[in-house]
């Protein structure tokens, strides 16, 4: 099994998530499942979250781990990627530029 490096590029990460895709065998998934999963795993986020802040929470529910959480959102988020054949790093680049002309309005302005 292939392990992604140290000091990683989101193309790598492309790159490690595609081939695990085909490793794992789940090649024949398609985006409206991956939106599927990728909700489920926004909601656990959530709930991670709220357990790490302590928002409303109870003690009868089954404790989650924040950062695999967000590992998984971000896993799918390649994986969406990788199907909409999209550059990770180069739109993230692209758009960075766009939001850097932007002028943001701080909270209750």
């Amino acid at each position: 099994m292939k392990k992604i490096k140290d000091k990683a590029s989101l193309g790598d990460y492309q790159e490690y998530i595609n081939e695990m895709v085909i490793e794992r065998d789940f090649t024949d998934t398609t985006v409206p499942e991956l939106f599927m999963y990728l909700s489920e795993e926004v909601g656990e986020l959530a709930k991670a979250a709220r357990q790490y802040t302590k928002m409303h929470t109870d003690d009868n529910s089954e404790k989650m781990e924040l950062d695999h959480e967000w590992a998984d959102v971000f896993s799918y988020v390649i994986d969406l990627a990788n199907h909409l054949n999209i550059d990770a790093e180069k739109a993230f680049r692209e758009k960075e530029e766009i939001n850097n002309k932007r002028v943001w309005n701080k909270k209750g302005e």
